[in-house]
């Protein structure tokens, strides 16, 4: 379970964006190097234990399970709003996970909002780190237990409030239907003063003919805080996806009402509608 998945996502997840004044701009190619290396160790990571895999029938038996994702975007859109300002990402991570629902992982992205917001600070790489517990109550109903930690590596001036957040969460998934509700333990994604902002998720999946799958979202992200008439929005998706032999083809459309007054930079809503394409591997 990578993160974009929960996420809708992320052809999206999974839905995480620095949200308030930041605003957006290009990737910096340091942040892409970085997760271009990331991506190559991943896929050998994932590649050598499904080779041993095959020759071994052990392996098969192993309670403990390893998976890697590796995917491009046309852009990173997160709750709504676009993270690289319109511009290209790539994206991977992997996850371990054991028969009893236990599991643990980490996801990465390049970003640009961090100097576009502030020239002074450096930081283009996202990286999360979650672990849970996701048991099978019944055969189509699955609960999911967890935190997520949203980390921004990089050097910041002093004075500026880091966008490095961490969310608890609570779902239930039945089958083509899950909701998540994620709660803020602290200043969320660089917006001081707003411990207890939270965000829920109502999404849909469901096959809709000859392999293409359609996704449907809404969620609502509510801050609190002196800010928080300015910053709390709602936004909604929909989608289609295409498994190819296991590269998975999106598009998906998303929108928000979020409003202009927190969301507007140099004359640009970063919650105005966007159109995301996607193609994902896992391993």
């Amino acid at each position: 379970m990578n993160r974009k998945s929960q996420q809708e996502q992320s052809p999206s997840h999974p839905q995480h964006a620095p949200l308030g004044r930041r605003r957006l701009r290009n990737a910096q190619f340091a942040g892409l190097a970085t997760l271009a290396a990331a991506g190559a160790l991943l896929a050998i990571a994932a590649i050598a234990p499904a080779q041993a895999a095959e020759n071994a029938d052990a392996a098969d038996a192993s309670p403990l399970h390893f998976a890697g994702n590796l995917g491009v975007a046309s852009q990173y859109v997160f709750r709504g709003t676009t993270q690289t300002n319109g511009k290209p990402a790539l994206q991977g991570g992997f996850d371990l996970s054991h028969d009893n629902g236990l599991y643990a992982g980490l996801w990465m992205s390049n970003i640009s909002w961090i100097s576009d917001t502030n020239p002074a600070a450096s930081a283009s790489l996202e990286a999360d780190l979650y672990a849970g517990w996701k048991p099978a109550v019944t055969d189509w109903l699955n609960v999911d237990l967890g935190v997520l930690r949203y980390a921004y590596p990089g050097s910041y001036p002093t004075g500026m409030t880091k966008p490095d957040t961490t969310e608890f969460y609570a779902g239930l998934d039945a089958r083509w239907i899950a909701f998540k509700y994620s709660y803020s333990a602290g200043d969320t994604f660089g917006n001081a003063g707003t411990s207890g902002s939270s965000y829920a998720d109502l999404s849909l999946n469901r096959e809709l003919f000859a392999g293409i799958n359609g996704i449907a979202h809404i969620g609502r992200q509510r801050y609190t805080g002196p800010n928080a008439s300015a910053l709390s929005y709602t936004d909604w998706k929909l989608g289609l996806t295409r498994d190819f032999s296991g590269y998975v083809l999106g598009l998906a459309y998303t929108d928000t009402n979020a409003p202009a007054a927190g969301y507007t930079i140099k004359g640009k809503n970063i919650g105005r509608s966007q159109v995301v394409l996607s193609l994902n591997k896992s391993f």
